[in-house]
C-alpha cells in the first residue's frame, strides 16, 4: 500500500528535511509541500492526501486550527518544537506527533503508524463488504468472567484490565478507551459496536451513541450527564430508559 502525503511548515529547512525523509520512505508519495496552512487549504480541500505532516505553530493559521477545518478525512501527524502541544494533538485526533528536531527513525515510526492505520481500515472495509454467510457468528456480549481484553493500538496489542476502564468514546473510525491512572486514552481502530460486543454486558452500559461507561466507576450524575473529572458524558434519549433501570436498582431515593 502507498500513502499520498503533504508537508506544511513555515520553516524552509523543516520542509526540506521532511521531504528528504518522505523520498526515502518506500510507501510514501509526496503530493505537495507548503510554507503555510493558508496556502495549502485550497489544494488540499480539492485534492486531499492520505497523510499530512503539519507544523503546529504557524502564523495566520495554526496547525491545530487547520486540522479542525480539514475534518477527519486526512490523517495528521503533527510536527512541533514544543512538547506541551502533545496533549492538544490527541484532542484533535491526530495519529501522532513528532518533536523537533526530527530524526528519521522517529519519522519512520510515525509513518508506519499511519500505514498500519490505513491497512486496518482497508481490512475492516473488506470484511464489512463480505456476504453474511462468510462472517463467523459471535455472541452479542462477552462473558462476565473475563477480566481483561486485548486491544490493537499503534504497533502492538495492549492488554487492558476491565476493572480499570472508566468509559469508551466512539469517534468516526476508531475509539478512545479511558483507563484509570493513564494520562491519555488508548486509541484503537475499532467500531463502537465491536467494542460493545467485547465487553461483558453486566459490567458496562451504553449511554449514548458515542459513549459506553462502566457503572461501577460512576461517582456523579448531574443534569442528565455522567461526570468523570472534568468530562461530562451525555445520556441520550435512545439509551436513557436502560440506564434509568440500572439506576433504579442502585438508588435510594425519597
Amino acid at each position: 500500500m502507498e500513502l499520498t502525503c503533504a508537508i506544511i511548515d513555515d520553516e524552509p529547512l523543516a520542509v526540506s528535511l521532511l521531504e528528504s525523509y518522505v523520498l526515502k520512505t518506500p510507501f510514501l508519495e509526496l503530493h505537495g509541500k507548503y510554507n503555510s496552512a493558508v496556502n495549502a487549504l485550497p489544494e488540499l480541500s480539492i485534492k486531499p492526501v492520505d497523510l499530512l505532516f503539519l507544523d503546529i505553530q504557524m502564523p495566520e493559521l495554526s496547525g491545530m486550527e487547520f486540522s479542525r477545518i480539514l475534518g477527519t478525512g486526512i490523517r495528521i501527524i503533527f510536527t512541533t518544537a514544543f512538547e506541551q502541544y502533545a496533549v492538544d494533538s490527541y484532542k484533535v485526533n491526530a495519529l501522532d506527533y513528532l518533536l523537533k528536531p526530527i530524526s528519521y527513525p522517529d519519522f519512520l515510526k510515525s509513518a508506519n503508524k499511519a500505514l498500519q492505520w490505513y491497512e486496518l481500515l482497508q481490512s475492516n472495509e473488506q470484511a464489512a463488504t463480505k456476504p453474511d454467510s462468510e462472517h463467523i457468528q459471535t455472541t452479542s456480549s462477552a462473558p462476565s468472567s473475563i477480566e481483561s481484553i486485548f486491544v490493537k493500538t499503534e504497533y502492538k496489542l495492549v492488554q487492558i484490565e476491565l476493572r480499570k476502564i472508566l468509559y469508551i468514546e466512539g469517534l468516526k473510525d476508531y475509539i478512545k478507551i479511558y483507563v484509570e491512572d493513564e494520562p491519555r486514552p488508548v486509541l484503537s481502530l475499532m467500531s463502537m459496536k465491536s467494542m460493545e460486543e467485547m465487553l461483558p454486558a453486566d459490567h458496562f452500559i451504553r449511554v449514548h451513541r458515542s459513549f459506553i461507561v462502566q457503572p461501577e466507576k460512576i461517582k456523579i450524575i448531574e443534569r442528565n450527564r455522567i461526570v468523570f473529572g472534568k468530562e461530562y458524558i451525555p445520556i441520550s434519549d435512545n439509551y436513557k430508559q436502560k440506564f434509568m433501570e440500572f439506576l433504579g436498582q442502585r438508588s435510594l431515593l425519597p
